[in-house]
């Protein structure tokens, strides 16, 4: 065990450019004695704040509180970022280990009533603090914090919501962790080549290459997106499709991985915190913070979606099911049958395919094209730097600065996956932006993907749909790097969760361009730009079937607000609540045995509980927003400096409202987002 701070490189100051994390040197013992000791240093530092004996003002108390805990927030940015990408049993063991002590601080914090006391102090005369925006924002996110976190509660009640919190941290913790395992449980491993039947080279290769490192014979598909996804939209043998698809859709029902019970748990422990806080559900309690601040607000606008969606999701279907029964499918389509025979339909209407596309969308092309984006519109510059250490080989590390050479961040990029690495593509921060004394600290962002590795005879190619993934991704990536500001809390992706998608899927449209996609599509093999014929392919087939994709969205969004808007907890089962919830939005036939809900991080292990819609207001949000690109040039510096300035830059220190009206001069409407996509 590792207990001396001097050898401890997460209790070091990093010797790194920019006092990057040290990753060369930590290995999984430094982290527990690094937590003990972050919460040693931040109670002593809540302790003092309590102890001052001066009149409670914004600076002794808010800001002292934001400043505080700088050790334990560096510990836990690096352990539970490396966990979802590099994670291995210790590190799980840790994560077990550690999270009642965090939970057990928060509470040591939330329920602190001699500091709540100070803060509604401070709250109380805050008209006449004369506070900038910024302060009145932490002032009013710090107070809120408390009474949504339980300090108003008293006596057992206050005890009562310690235990539920600290049981529904462990329990979103183990949820994650079976999806983890049940996800790695599966492969399928085919050792008759006939049975690659339909499958592009590109697959074939990726199976070969899986099977190899898992030391097996012939090709081996797993249930990572780059497997599973163009397995089930090439693969010819249907019998092989139905075996994937229920591994992947029944993951986490039944077994040792199993998350049946578990979602029921999650779901009313969160039902019971509510209640305490005063509110009469889950949804109610997590909306009051958001753009959409209710329930119904909530509902009606899934519902407003669904109306207009659900009719023509069928007729696309449908025409799915005419297409496969005129080339020889007999019986009913099954939802293994869904992205076989739309992607056979897709080529033919389009003339266009993923296989087709991929040779145009080499990786390195791709980074180029986006961080070269990130010039045109922010003037930023990417260096790459190989003397600063990453947490797996695989990491890239680069220097971000602007045109004035200002450093604005170091970032991280993570494509390749493994079987260390949760499904998915996310961003996220080891350190946020802050200015601390007088001293600037600039962000280190990370981005992590699970694009298909390179082959022995081939680079990583992007499918288009991975490269809105990237795009997307990058998104929340410039939220994090182009920030400015003083207090950490409220920079960078620290905004409302209905908010905080907009600078992520506005920068998806860009994936869709001719002006962009021809500066850097070439083909890895003989170097040809890609036609302009593929372009408007590309651009014609954005909107394939895209009432069923959003229809199948709103699925998630309407789940989400049925388990977590419940006032009174179901008697169902899991599966059969699900199962009521989601029939009428049917556009194919159910599958027994199947369910969303056992596998769905976003909304039992993430933070997306009753905030799953957040996905579709945000691509409202961006909808209107784009279009200004388009009325302005989609390379504008005007419509980009707007957006920086009232945008990214501004993180969640003014109300989020308020900066979109800034920059669009108008609230967001609905039919943008109808408009866009045909419907």
């Amino acid at each position: 065990m590792v207990s001396c701070n001097t050898t401890n490189p997460l209790l070091q100051e990093s010797t790194l450019p920019y006092g990057a994390p040290q990753f060369d040197k930590i290995r999984s013992e430094h982290y527990m004695p690094a937590f003990k000791k972050g919460i040693e240093e931040a109670k002593a530092e809540i302790d003092a704040i309590v102890a001052n004996t001066d009149a409670p003002s914004f600076e002794n108390t808010i800001e002292a509180m934001e400043r505080s805990g700088r050790t334990l927030n560096r510990v836990s940015s690096i352990f539970f970022n490396v966990l979802e990408a590099d994670s291995d049993e210790q590190m799980q063991q840790i994560a077990e280990e550690v999270s009642p002590l965090l939970t057990e601080f928060e509470m040591y914090v939330s329920l602190n009533e001699p500091l709540f006391a100070k803060v509604k102090a401070v709250w109380e005369q805050r008209e006449s603090l004369g506070l900038e925006k910024d302060q009145s924002r932490l002032l009013e996110k710090t107070y809120k914090s408390f009474a949504r976190g339980g300090a108003n509660l008293e006596g057992e009640d206050r005890q009562k919501y310690a235990a539920l919190s600290e049981q529904l941290s462990l329990a979103t913790l183990k949820f994650g962790r079976n999806v983890l395992a049940a996800t790695n449980a599966f492969k399928l491993n085919i050792t008759d080549e006939a049975q690659l039947a339909g499958l592009p080279q590109f697959v074939i290769d990726l199976g070969k290459q899986t099977a190899e490192e898992a030391g097996q014979q012939g090709w081996t598909y797993d249930l990572s997106y780059p497997s599973y996804g163009p397995f089930m939209r090439f693969c010819d043998d249907r019998e092989l499709r139905r075996q994937m698809y229920i591994a992947y859709n029944s993951r986490g029902i039944g077994g040792e991985s199993d998350n049946t019970s578990l979602v029921k748990e999650i779901v009313s422990l969160r039902l019971q915190i509510a209640n305490l806080l005063g509110y009469e559900s889950y949804a109610d309690y997590a909306l009051e913070e958001r753009m959409l601040k209710t329930p119904a607000q909530v509902n009606g606008f899934l519902e407003q979606l669904l109306d207009a969606s659900l009719p023509k999701a069928k007729q696309e279907v449908q025409a799915i099911r005419d297409y496969a029964a005129e080339h020889g499918f007999e019986g009913e389509l099954q939802s293994w049958d869904f992205s076989y025979w739309s992607e056979k339909l897709k080529s033919e209407r389009y003339a266009v395919s993923d296989a087709e596309l991929k040779p145009y969308f080499s990786l390195d092309d791709c980074i180029s094209a986006v961080f070269g984006l990130a010039t045109r519109l922010y003037g930023l510059t990417f260096e790459l730097r190989e003397d600063i250490p990453a947490y797996h080989e695989d990491v890239r590390v680069y220097d971000v600065k602007d045109e004035s050479g200002r450093h604005m961040a170091l970032f991280y990029v993570d494509f390749f996956p493994r079987a260390s690495k949760r499904n998915g593509a996310w961003m996220t921060e080891f350190r946020g932006q802050s200015i601390v004394d007088g001293v600037e600290y600039r962000p280190f962002v990370s981005l992590v993907t699970n694009f298909s590795k390179p082959t022995a005879g081939d680079p990583s190619l992007l499918t288009p749909d991975e490269l809105e993934t990237f795009l997307h991704e990058f998104g929340h990536s410039l939220h994090g790097m182009l920030a400015e500001g003083r207090y950490e809390s409220l920079c960078g992706t620290n905004v409302s969760r209905d908010f905080v998608e907009l600078p992520s899927q506005i920068m998806e449209n860009w994936a869709y361009e001719p002006e962009f996609l021809q500066g850097f599509a070439k083909h890895y093999k003989t170097g040809e730009t890609i036609p302009t014929s593929l372009i408007d392919k590309i651009a014609a087939s954005r909107n394939y079937n895209a009432a069923y994709f959003q229809v199948r969205q709103l699925n998630f969004g309407i789940l989400d607000m049925a388990w977590h808007g419940q006032s009174t907890m179901t008697s169902e089962s899991t599966l059969d609540f699900e199962k009521g919830v989601l029939s009428r939005m049917a556009v194919l036939p159910p599958v027994e045995g199947t369910a969303i809900s056992t596998s769905i991080t976003h909304l039992f292990s993430g933070g997306y509980a009753a905030g799953y819609y957040s996905y579709k207001w945000s691509e409202v949000l961006e909808a209107d927003a784009f279009s200004l690109f388009k009325e302005k040039g989609i390379f504008s510096r005007e419509v980009a400096a707007s957006f920086r300035e009232n945008i990214l830059s501004k993180g969640g220190s003014e109300d989020e409202a308020e900066m979109y009206r800034k920059f669009r001069g108008h609230d967001p409407e609905v039919s943008a987002l109808l408009r866009k996509l045909g419907i």
